[in-house]
């Protein structure tokens, strides 16, 4: 069995490689909507800390993740995950 590669997302935060689907800026009106659609559901996942949101990850189980790293970064990471 394969075993499942994780990311670290920020601050002891991990979520494994192959479940996410995007990595998005929150800052744009249909993401904010995502984030407030996803809230109401019980579909978020706030994993900033108490910092501020700079990325947003969807989960191909249609969670939605806030992170308090850069997108640019977090998909450094996944790349960096992949070529290990």
């Amino acid at each position: 069995m394969p075993r499942e590669r994780l990311v670290n997302i920020g601050f002891g935060n991990f979520v494994p490689a192959n479940r996410v689907v995007s990595i998005v800026a929150p800052a744009s009106l249909p993401m904010k909507r995502l984030r407030e659609d996803a809230r109401a559901e019980g579909r978020l996942i706030d994993a900033t800390q108490g910092r501020k949101t700079r990325s947003i990850l969807v989960t191909d189980s249609n969670h939605v993740i806030l992170s308090a790293i850069q997108p640019e970064t977090i998909s450094q990471r996944f790349a960096q995950e992949e070529g290990d």
